[in-house]
């Protein structure tokens, strides 16, 4: 996947996706990362970028010129792929999750543009916008955090990207349930021991231990997610079996 991405500050993204497996993508080929700097393409002759609001208000607004070019330059660096979707970053957006990840992550190329100071020009979003997306519902200062958390949650499930032991198949939100239990060496640390089923050896008894730990972490702390949770065939029983023995505690 090729992703672009627009932004004031470019040095913000080279660290944290050039490191660890996101570096490692982009080293075996899985990944192509690159920022633009919007203010670089700024005809104003002290590189500006924003201005006033028209009707008044506080702040200041990116104005659309360093955006369309910059945005211009994005679309012919990806010269092969037709009419990439273009992620604005916003407070207003659709509520980015694990399901829009996954989406997002069968694109040949996604662009991304992040916003500051009073947000963008509208019409910068009515032209060449086609997503805008949120990462939850407060604000922060630009766009360039948001962009960073989609980018990795996106590449990740990109085939390649994670080896099977960084298999992302098991961890929340994946099937629809929050992640079990994670445990590793000593079996026993200070008195507090691992779970008895996890050593025992017993493939089955696990598996069903660890379905359960992760129906009941999600009845517990996210109870919305059960709503459209589609329980597999093999653990109907189970399911159902859990279901009432909640309910009996009750």
């Amino acid at each position: 996947m090729k992703i672009r991405i627009l932004t004031l500050f470019p040095e913000m993204f080279d660290k944290t996706l050039g490191s660890s497996i996101l570096q490692r993508a982009i080293d075996n080929g899985y990944l192509d990362i690159q920022s633009l700097n919007i203010r670089d393409f700024s005809d104003s002759k002290h590189k500006k970028v924003d201005d006033y609001p028209y009707g008044g208000g506080p702040g200041m607004v990116m104005t659309p010129q360093p955006v369309f070019d910059c945005h211009k330059q994005a679309l012919e660096n990806l010269d092969s792929i037709e009419a990439p979707r273009t992620i604005y970053m916003s407070p207003k957006g659709k509520v980015f999750n694990q399901k829009l990840a996954q989406e997002l992550s069968k694109e040949k190329a996604l662009i991304f543009i992040c916003g500051h100071y009073e947000g963008i020009d509208q019409r910068i979003i009515d032209t060449l916008v086609t997503d805008e997306i949120s990462i939850g519902d407060y604000v922060l200062t630009g766009g360039e955090i948001p962009a960073m958390a989609v980018v990795d949650a996106v590449a990740r499930l990109i085939p390649g990207v994670l080896s099977q032991e960084e298999s992302y198949k098991d961890e929340s939100f994946y099937n629809g349930l929050l992640e079990y239990p994670q445990y590793t060496r000593p079996q026993d640390f200070r008195g507090m021991t691992v779970p008895d089923v996890l050593t025992s050896g017993n493939h089955k008894d696990i598996d069903e231990w660890r379905f359960r730990q992760s129906v009941e972490l999600t009845r517990n702390r996210r109870p919305d997610l059960l709503k459209d949770f589609v329980v597999p065939k093999d653990k109907e029983k189970l399911f159902k079996k859990i279901t009432i023995e909640e309910k009996d505690r009750k």
